[in-house]
C-alpha cells in the first residue's frame, strides 16, 4: 500500500499545521509567506506547509515521504529538505517550525548564534544556540548545515536566514520558536548595553539537568520542597 494515501488521522494533523502557520504570523514570528511548518505523520511520512501560499489562505497541506515523493493539491515548501532530514535522523522530533523572526534574523545575519548570556538559553537543549553556516534556501547544503547545528539541540539559527525550532509536537516547537526570538531580542539588547557576561558550561549543564524535571508536579527533583497541605487526590 502506498504510504502517501490518506489515513483517518490526516484531517487533524493538517488542521494542526494550518493553526500553527497562522500562529506564526499572529505572534510576529514571520511575515507574508516566509517560514514553514511540518509534523510527523508516521515513521515514513510527514505533513509540511505548502510553498508560497499566504497562511490565512491555507486549506490543504501536502504529505511527503523521506524519498522526496509528495501528494496533495499544493506543492510542498521549498525548504522540505531540512524538514525531511531532521525528522529522518531525530526520532525525538515530531514537529518543526521555521521562522524569520526579527531579532533572531538580525543575529543570524551577523553569523552569530546565541551564547550562554542567560540560563534560559538551555531551553533549546544545549549550552548555547548555534548558527548554521549560510547556504541557499531549499538546498541540500542548507539541510546538512541545519542537521549539524541541531546535534544535541532543539533549535538553531541559520546564517542570513532565520530559525529552526523542533519539538515532540507542534505546540512545543512553536513555543520554542517564540523563546528563541525572545532570547535573541534580549541578547541584542545586552550587546547594545555592553559586553554580556556569559555563564560557564558547568553552570549551563546544571541548568540543563534541572530543566529535565522543570514543571513536573512532584517534589522528587527538589528535596528542600516539602508539601504540607492535605492529601491530594
Amino acid at each position: 500500500m502506498d504510504t502517501l494515501l490518506p489515513t483517518n488521522n490526516d484531517a487533524r494533523l493538517k488542521a494542526d499545521v494550518i493553526v500553527t502557520c497562522c500562529a506564526l504570523a499572529q505572534r510576529g514570528l514571520t511575515h507574508g509567506t516566509s517560514g514553514n511548518v511540518s509534523v510527523r505523520r508516521d515513521r515514513e511520512t510527514f505533513f509540511i506547509s505548502p510553498s508560497g501560499i499566504p497562511y490565512e489562505q491555507l486549506t490543504d497541506i501536502p504529505v511527503m515521504d523521506f524519498t522526496g515523493r509528495w501528494y496533495g493539491n499544493r506543492r510542498p515548501s521549498s525548504e522540505w529538505r531540512f524538514h525531511r532530514d531532521i525528522l529522518k535522523v531525530r526520532p525525538d522530533v515530531n514537529a518543526i517550525v521555521h521562522t524569520h523572526s526579527k531579532y533572531a534574523v538580525a543575529l543570524a545575519c551577523t553569523g552569530q548564534g546565541i551564547p550562554a548570556f542567560h540560563y534560559m538559553v538551555a531551553v533549546a537543549g544545549g549550552v548555547d544556540i548555534l548558527c548554521a553556516p549560510y547556504a541557499t534556501f531549499g538546498s541540500q547544503a542548507l539541510s546538512d548545515h541545519a542537521v549539524e547545528a541541531l546535534t544535541g539541540r532543539k533549535a538553531c539559527l541559520l546564517a542570513n536566514h532565520g530559525v529552526i525550532a523542533t519539538g515532540p509536537d507542534l505546540a512545543s516547537a512553536l513555543r520554542l520558536a517564540g523563546e528563541v526570538e525572545n532570547l535573541a531580542a534580549q541578547y541584542c539588547a545586552a550587546l547594545a548595553a555592553g559586553k554580556p557576561e556569559l555563564l560557564s558550561d558547568d553552570e549551563m549543564n546544571r541548568v540543563l539537568a534541572l530543566f529535565r524535571t522543570y514543571g513536573k508536579q512532584d517534589s522528587t527533583h527538589d528535596p528542600d520542597l516539602v508539601f504540607a497541605g492535605p492529601e491530594r487526590p
